[in-house]
């Protein structure tokens, strides 16, 4: 049989087609626009996604054995707001999880309802990125269309609703909206008080795994497929990447370089990190995970490249790369404000320690090692909790860069598995498909039977200890330039 896994990104949809022993027959991929309305906003036209997805399933579809498709299941950029009002027409464009225009809501959250209260109703702080926070705002500013919401969907709950009918969402994605009691995987009643919303507005909650419907005759008729073919729920994009890398189960870790950053750790018990730096979220496994989210990461270079030296030609520009360790150069990768740790979404990016021997090698050095050392940040949030992480998995676009997960192997001074598909969160939502049309009996024996180590990146013990010097540097430039970020504030 096939399975379709389709990854909603901030950047493009990429769809792929994946046989029952896990192998990718093709991969299609559509773009479509971010709108940057003001500065530290970002937002997206749900009905982008929708033509995106469409366009590129024909495609995708074209020259297969369409009666052997089964399943279609989802990994999709997580927080965002897409709201429907009552004939299920979209209400305005979709508030996007790197959006930071939230401050006072978020503020509103955390110092008036209180962290304690957030946290023992949805295991989680407020972080300006999450869904709970835009509502209030669309509540404050928009008033006019928060008395139209019907429906509040996540964006790739939009794409399953548009599939199949259903309003649905999973328990991975749900929980970033900190309206999910996540413990007990269900609508937190304060939650929805305090954000002014009713049950009958959000989506039925599944398992990542489960059918929420079949594929709709007119569009099954459009696609040349069966009306038959299974909708599953699928996963936010990190626990759906997770999932694609295997990374199910207790205690094993995946690092994600997408546009996001991310250090995901699985677990089979239900926990919360004591500070709530770390996230506390259901698991597309059925368990649980903790991750530490940074809200820019290959995105820093893809902004460094094509924006500032005008180039697409990565791997060139990374040739010339070669003294590791003992950069000069620092780079603050906080493009978009910052999540994990440090929960600040008026932080923002500089370089520092720049000199006239400085090159442009040396800055595009410096973005690399910034994003590892701020993933090293969460990770060692992990540590003081006394969770021991002594190898990860590697996904994103990030990881295609040979050199970029040998930095990420000795900053964080783990070892580094690469394996044999790097499509993490479309590769997931394949394999939630499959299991949700009852190929594999739990996504864990999915996993340990379609994901493969092909590679494994060793840390070396001279390059660990320049970079502990390194990072103890990078430590100290966001506490100093804090007041200035806050300036204006």
């Amino acid at each position: 049989m096939l399975y379709v896994g389709i990854d909603l990104g901030t950047s493009a949809v990429k769809m792929l087609l994946m046989q029952t022993n896990g192998k990718i027959e093709k991969i299609v991929s559509r773009e479509y626009p971010l709108i940057f309305p003001h500065s530290g906003w970002s937002e997206q036209k749900p009905e982008d996604w929708w033509d995106a997805v469409q366009s590129g399933l024909v495609e995708l579809l074209d020259g297969c054995d369409k009666s052997q498709v089964a399943g279609i299941s989802f990994g999709g950029q997580m927080h965002g707001l897409v709201i429907l009002d009552a004939e299920d027409n979209v209400i305005r464009p979709a508030i996007l999880w790197n959006d930071g225009r939230t401050t006072k809501e978020t503020d509103y959250l955390n110092e008036v309802i209180g962290k304690d209260k957030l946290s023992r109703y949805t295991a989680n702080i407020a972080f300006a990125g999450f869904t709970a926070p835009k509502i209030l705002w669309v509540k404050n500013n928009e008033p006019e269309n928060f008395a139209k919401i019907a429906k509040i969907m996540l964006p790739k709950d939009y794409i399953a609703y548009m599939l199949s009918g259903t309003f649905c969402t999973d328990v991975s994605d749900a929980s970033g909206m900190l309206l999910f009691d996540v413990e007990h995987k269900c609508w937190s009643k304060e939650m929805m008080e305090i954000c002014d919303v009713k049950e009958s507005q959000l989506a039925q909650i599944f398992e990542s795994y489960e059918v929420v419907g079949n594929l709709k005759p007119e569009l099954a008729t459009k696609f040349g497929l069966s009306d038959q073919v299974k909708i599953i729920a699928g996963a936010g994009d990190n626990a759906a990447a997770a999932v694609g890398t295997g990374t199910v189960g207790d205690g094993r870790c995946n690092i994600s370089l997408g546009t996001s950053g991310t250090i995901f750790i699985s677990s089979e018990k239900f926990g919360v990190d004591k500070f709530n730096a770390l996230h506390s979220f259901a698991h597309a496994d059925g368990h649980y995970h903790l991750m530490g989210c940074m809200l820019s990461a290959a995105s820093c270079n893809k902004w460094w490249m094509e924006e500032i030296i005008n180039t697409k030609d990565f791997a060139g520009e990374q040739k010339g790369i070669e003294k590791l360790g003992e950069n000069e150069v620092f780079f603050l990768p906080y493009l978009m404000g910052e999540r994990s740790p440090i929960n600040d979404p008026l932080a923002r990016s500089c370089f520092l320690g720049m000199s006239m021997n400085t090159t442009r090698t040396d800055m595009t050095q410096a973005i690399l090692e910034g994003v590892a050392f701020a993933i090293r940040d969460s990770l060692e949030v992990a540590r003081s909790l006394g969770i021991k992480i002594e190898r990860s998995k590697i996904c994103g676009g990030g990881a295609k860069s040979p050199l970029w997960k040998k930095m990420i192997a000795n900053i964080l001074n783990i070892k580094i598995d690469v394996i044999e598909s790097e499509e993490g969160p479309g590769y997931g939502g394949a394999i939630l498909a499959a299991v949700g049309c009852g190929e594999y009996a739990s996504v864990e024996e999915a996993a340990e039977k379609l994901v493969k180590v092909v590679d494994t990146v060793e840390p070396e013990a001279e390059l660990v200890e320049k970079y502990e010097k390194q990072y103890r540097k990078f430590k100290k430039i966001y506490p100093a330039l804090k007041e200035v970020f806050h300036y204006n504030d």
